[in-house]
């Protein structure tokens, strides 16, 4: 029997750097049906106690089929983290520089999102560079929902640390 090494337990054993992304490479995160649990975690968790977001009857009465997804319980469905991308990053990743989102469809309890990320941006510098995501969320009915990008400071493979 091999000698167990914490630093080999790892989802991805290969680490990738800066200049092994690709425009147009995919990352596919898991999809997820918006059900009441979700809606009544992210209750707890932002504070956000508008009734539009968690009273039914408040919502039918301005018309909506059921209560609405708060604009960030959807973002948060683009987390990199949900996925393959900060597995393949856990030596070179120095940091997350920046996120922004457009909301185009309203999300409603029973709705099921399909996340994805795809490498859009690949900026070197002298020994870290910029790699940057599109992120998509479209619904059951193959509506875009939201769109966006995130940004991310990365090691070159040369700048690695020994």
């Amino acid at each position: 029997m091999t000698e167990f090494d914490p630093a080999r337990h790892r989802m991805v054993p290969e680490q990738r750097y800066l200049e092994d992304f690709m425009p147009g490479e995919r990352f596919i995160l898991p999809s997820r049906t918006m059900t009441e649990a979700i809606f009544l975690a992210f209750q707890a968790a932002s504070g956000d106690n508008h009734p539009v977001h968690y009273d039914v009857e408040y919502c039918r009465a301005r018309g909506m089929p059921h209560m609405l997804a708060h604009g960030l319980q959807t973002l948060i469905q683009t987390a990199p983290g949900a996925g393959l991308f900060p597995y393949l990053v856990e030596e070179s990743l120095i940091g997350f520089l920046e996120q922004s989102s457009r909301f185009h469809k309203p999300v409603f309890a029973g709705d099921t999102l399909y996340p994805a990320l795809e490498v859009s941006e690949v900026t070197p510098g002298r020994t870290t560079g910029v790699v940057g995501l599109t992120s998509t969320v479209h619904n059951q009915r193959r509506e875009l929902v939201l769109d966006g990008t995130m940004r991310f400071l990365l090691r070159k493979r040369d700048a690695a640390p020994a």
